[in-house]
């Protein structure tokens, strides 16, 4: 990792704790206005996690975490473990905000252990976690940048889909954080994104991204995938996860799966790169996993423009499932698993 200028491909922090506060970038907002939307109680944050103002599995796990700081000042109790007892339905409140994402429930999860052990002092624990959860995800995701990056071929283009960057964690990124350092070693010559309907992802955000850190992307229509692997333009796929299960099966934004088969039917090879912290080893694979449904009005319309004749159905899911045998390669920072299947998770993930 020593080849890769952090101060120059890490940049953007979208959650800022100030002591009393919680404030989030303001997603929906990007890129023509950034502003931070500030939360003073978990209730705040639940709804800022639920209404996409924060998004990005990582990241709606810190910020699940740094809720429950802000839950615990009106709780009065004498140790962690009555605090906890208290502080239980705001917990709650917070996991249902968005139910696909396995890494709010593991930051909820990490939270409730910590208060559990601990004393008299257990205001400031649960806070020293919440920092360190955010810390950890930032190692992370400079580990798995590098692991990842060593997989491509200088010289490469890549495809990646959906926002997992900076804005979607602690920092530098899951997905975007390979290609942040496949371009910082000259590995990756060319970025495309997709567009990443309904909510604009890959517009809005990973584009205005990149360009902050002086990498030039090309936006595509997510319609215009296959056509592009097909040109021979891209080498990799390399997208994020919000879920991966025990044989490797692996749930993300909308629109992966599609992609996979696509990749593989024209020789592209596919990565998925998450922390280790979204591997949830006790879902057996992707079909026990729960895909979140949104409003179908969201498709009727962008920008709040609509697009779609009046009295129309549609149907909204915000996640497909991709399976094990379409990846090539899940990155995490643990290392690499190639040709995922459930032998190799059990090997990576034995406990």
């Amino acid at each position: 990792m020593n080849d890769i200028d952090f101060d120059r491909y890490d940049r953007i922090r979208p959650i800022r704790w100030t002591g009393d506060a919680l404030e989030l970038l303001d997603q929906r907002r990007l890129p023509f206005h950034v502003e931070y939307v500030r939360c003073e109680d978990s209730d705040a944050v639940a709804a800022a996690i639920h209404a996409l103002t924060v998004r990005g599995a990582p990241a709606i796990g810190i910020a699940a975490a740094w809720g429950a700081v802000l839950a615990a000042r009106d709780i009065q109790a004498d140790d962690g473990a009555a605090a906890l007892a208290l502080l239980e339905p705001a917990l709650q409140r917070l996991n249902a905000a968005r139910p696909t994402a396995v890494n709010l429930a593991w930051a909820l999860a990490r939270m409730r252990r910590t208060l559990a052990a601990a004393g008299a002092d257990w205001r400031a624990v649960i806070a020293a976690e919440a920092q360190a959860i955010a810390d950890e995800d930032l190692a992370a995701n400079r580990r798995m940048g590098a692991l990842g990056a060593a997989l491509i071929v200088p010289g490469s283009g890549v495809l990646t889909h959906c926002n997992t960057g900076s804005l979607a964690t602690a920092g530098f990124g899951t997905a975007l954080g390979v290609i942040r350092a496949g371009v910082a070693q000259g590995r990756i010559d060319q970025v495309y994104a997709g567009e990443t309907r309904p909510w604009l992802q890959g517009a809005r955000l990973t584009v205005w991204e990149l360009q902050q850190d002086g990498i030039a992307p090309t936006l595509i229509a997510d319609a215009a995938a296959s056509h592009l692997m097909k040109s021979g333009r891209v080498q990799w796929v390399i997208v994020g996860a919000d879920r991966i299960c025990a044989n490797g099966d692996t749930a993300n934004k909308i629109g992966t799966y599609q992609l996979a088969i696509a990749a593989r039917h024209h020789g592209v090879r596919f990565m998925v790169a998450a922390p280790s912290s979204t591997v949830d080893m006790a879902t057996p694979s992707g079909d026990s996993i729960e895909i979140e449904e949104r409003d179908p009005g969201e498709l009727f319309g962008v920008g709040g423009v609509r697009t779609a004749a009046e009295q129309v159905g549609a149907w909204n899911p915000v996640f497909d499932v991709t399976p094990h045998d379409l990846i090539d390669a899940i990155v995490t920072e643990r290392g690499v698993i190639e040709r995922p299947d459930p032998q190799a998770m059990r090997a990576a993930f034995p406990g």
